[in-house]
């Protein structure tokens, strides 16, 4: 009976979506722009929930703020910077750096970027 509910025990973790909680912290951020120019700098997320984050970017002279969400191995958010709205979608790798794309709204292109844990 102790190993059926042991086993009932691993079967619910492993059944359970990853949440957001494995993901808060600080980065160093290393992206690329639209025309290929490099920048850096850091990122900070914080959990809101179970599931849900926000994000703070701090790249270029710039800041940016936004809401994220883990599903898996994937990872996104959505941002504003300035008057612009944009969308991240990163993979979640093995080592807990994040690798994505990224664009902003009406524009054409994408740029990289990628967040590795402090």
């Amino acid at each position: 009976m102790r190993t059926f509910m042991l086993s009932l025990a691993m079967l619910g973790v492993a059944s359970m979506p990853a949440a957001a909680q494995s993901i808060g912290g600080t980065y160093t951020v290393a992206g690329t722009n639209f025309d290929g120019s490099k920048y850096d700098g850091e990122a900070t997320i914080t959990l809101t929930s179970d599931t849900t984050c926000t994000i703070h970017w701090e790249t270029g002279g710039s800041t940016s703020d936004g809401i994220c969400m883990r599903n898996d191995d994937a990872f996104s958010a959505g941002y504003e910077m300035g008057k612009d709205i944009g969308l991240v979608v990163y993979k979640v790798e093995k080592d807990g750096s994040l690798h994505g794309l990224w664009t902003i709204a009406g524009k054409n292109g994408n740029g990289t970027e990628v967040l590795t844990p402090k």
